[in-house]
């Protein structure tokens, strides 16, 4: 993708001026195809002709020569026009291609820049909805470029061929054209209001269905699976009744797209044959307003059909552009300043946490909310008066957070591709930077269980993986990212004690020298850490050694006490993941 045709660059403000920036992208493209829509659709005009000719000047006086002549015009026509209609399929193809795909890419460039913003700003139905019916919509839009150029060409040239036969048949064509438009816009301007009407309840179905999947296990352990169930049958029953709707308003569309013009070849040809009965028009001028009028059926239902196109076209850009101007940051600071050049401490005055640099600082909380939105105020992923060293982090640019500062949560996601990819983020990474990553995330058994080691390829989601696989990778990840400052949620909790006792000697040592925050409970990964956070309320309650607390703190040995005895020492790596960050991940 170019810087051209980047979300912020991308026309946002109407879904017609995003059509249009379509077009202009691909100028040469679109101008090509209109040249060769122009070429085919006029190039039909010329058989007729060469009909009517050899019959007036060849066939009925019986000159052979011309015969021959005009029946050579008409087949090297036909030829030409073959070809023409070839090349122009081709290149409206990659017109509507182009333009499903460059949508398709500002979706996903406008997802990642969206960041932790994408979730309460968007639903995830809607980008699916988008992702899967929009862009392609949108593309077939954009066939119009190609063959509609063309068709308005053949148009104006029908009329002119007919004005030299017969002006009244000229003007009955450009009267039943003009009906044919009265008759469809109506229909048009209901297709986009019931259209619309459409997509919008199917957006919220498709959230309902997403949220029903991804928390299938804890609607059945709550017994809400059947509430939901019946909840999205009876959605779904609405939708179908406006999908009727859409379907009524699009079959009549439809219809008479190809009824309309069989009628108005009927009307004509019937006005032309009493023409030549009376002797004002020849056989072959007969012949060619025929031919005229039936090859003219072929642009004006391509304009019908194209109507049809383009308004759902609209429907599916206004998603598309809406989209596109979210930004990720309700509230921009009004000025930016720049992070501390060196390590600082990271502070959260709402909870009295300090993070020293070079530390490995643990958070314990008997209530999960309060660290996982400590964390977020740290990462800047909430707004919060935490600072950075002196400067506050909601006036840091995210770009400069990001690049230094990385928050790793159990609802990462995990994209499909290789688990070299996965594990590399965005830049390439050493062979050793991956291994010792692997190593120190106890990772080694997933990429000696995987057919091809590094170069296996890992479903979205991590769906080929177990749940204490997933987020083994995901901590190799984040390690592999070697942040200055690595906020840490819940990195054991789905791994047996073995593994995660190993995790906590080997994430020490991984991450000597430089700042670690971790939330947990877990007394095997608290018995590492340089200074423990014990919270209550959300508030720092003490702080000390993991030792200096179990002696001192009476709450603090319950707490770890109930994670002690809770903890599997079996296999547990397929153990459900516990609830983790909204997902702001790596």
């Amino acid at each position: 993708m170019t810087q051209d045709e980047t979300p912020r660059a991308a026309e946002r403000r109407n879904a017609g001026r995003f059509l249009w920036w379509l077009v202009t992208i691909q100028r040469r493209r679109v101008a090509a195809g209109s040249l060769l829509g122009v070429a085919w659709m006029t190039g039909l005009m010329i058989p007729p002709y060469a009909l009517s000719r050899a019959i007036d000047e060849g066939l009925e006086p019986r000159h052979w020569p011309a015969l021959v002549c005009w029946s050579g015009l008409l087949l090297g026509a036909g030829g030409i026009n073959a070809g023409c209609a070839i090349a122009l399929h081709r290149r409206v193809t990659r017109i509507r291609m182009h333009a499903s795909f460059r949508t398709a890419e500002l979706v996903a460039s406008q997802s990642t820049r969206l960041g932790a913003a994408f979730s309460r700003q968007v639903t995830t139905g809607e980008v699916v909805t988008i992702g899967m019916q929009d862009v392609v919509a949108i593309g077939n839009a954009l066939t119009f470029t190609g063959p509609g150029f063309g068709a308005i060409s053949a148009f104006l040239l029908a009329t002119a061929l007919l004005l030299s036969v017969s002006p009244p048949l000229a003007v009955v064509v450009l009267l039943g054209v003009v009906v044919m438009g009265a008759l469809i816009s109506p229909l048009l301007g209901r297709l986009l209001r019931v259209d619309t009407a459409y997509r919008e309840r199917q957006g919220r179905l498709v959230t309902r269905l997403v949220d029903m999947v991804t928390g299938l296990g804890v609607l059945g352990g709550l017994g809400g699976k059947t509430l939901l169930a019946d909840r999205y049958r009876s959605e779904s029953r609405t939708l179908r009744h406006h999908g009727y709707r859409v379907g009524a308003v699009t079959s009549w569309v439809d219809a008479l797209g190809v009824g309309l013009p069989a009628l108005f070849l009927g009307a004509v040809t019937w006005l032309a044959a009493r023409l030549a009965a009376q002797g004002t028009i020849t056989i072959g001028e007969f012949v060619a307003v025929y031919g005229y009028v039936a090859v003219l059926a072929v642009p004006v239902s391509f304009l019908i059909k194209s109507g049809r196109d383009i308004t759902k076209g609209l429907v599916a850009s206004r998603r598309v552009t809406r989209f596109l101007s979210l930004e990720p940051d309700t509230a921009v600071p009004d000025h930016l300043e720049p992070p501390p050049r060196t390590p600082a401490a990271l502070t959260d005055p709402a909870s009295g946490v300090e993070v020293r640099p070079g530390t490995l600082t643990m958070l314990a909380s008997a209530r999960p909310t309060d660290p996982l939105a400590i964390v977020d105020r740290l990462a800047g992923f909430a707004d919060s008066t935490a600072l950075w060293g002196d400067v506050p982090i909601g006036r840091i640019a995210t770009a400069w957070l990001r690049e230094r500062v990385v928050l790793a949560d159990n609802d990462a996601e995990l994209f499909s591709g290789t688990l070299r990819e996965i594990l590399s983020g965005r830049v390439d990474r050493a062979e050793e930077t991956l291994d010792s990553a692997v190593r120190a995330a106890m990772a080694q058994d997933v990429v000696q269980a995987l057919p091809h080691g590094l170069d296996s390829f890992i479903e979205a989601g991590g769906r080929n993986l177990s749940g204490g696989q997933r987020q083994r990778v995901r901590l190799a990840r984040a390690l592999a990212a070697d942040p200055e400052v690595l906020l840490a949620v819940e990195p054991t909790s789905a791994v047996d004690a073995h593994t995660a006792a190993a995790i906590a000697t080997r994430l020490r040592t991984a991450r000597t020298g430089r700042t670690t925050l971790v939330v947990t409970t877990s007394p095997l990964l608290l018995a590492q850490a340089d200074i423990v956070h014990h919270l209550a309320d959300g508030k720092v309650a003490d702080t000390g050694t993991h030792s200096e607390l179990l002696a001192a703190s009476a709450r603090y040995r319950a707490l770890v006490a109930i994670d002690d005895h809770g903890k599997d020492d079996g296999h547990g790596d397929d153990t459900p993941l516990a609830p983790a960050a909204h997902g702001a991940g790596e």
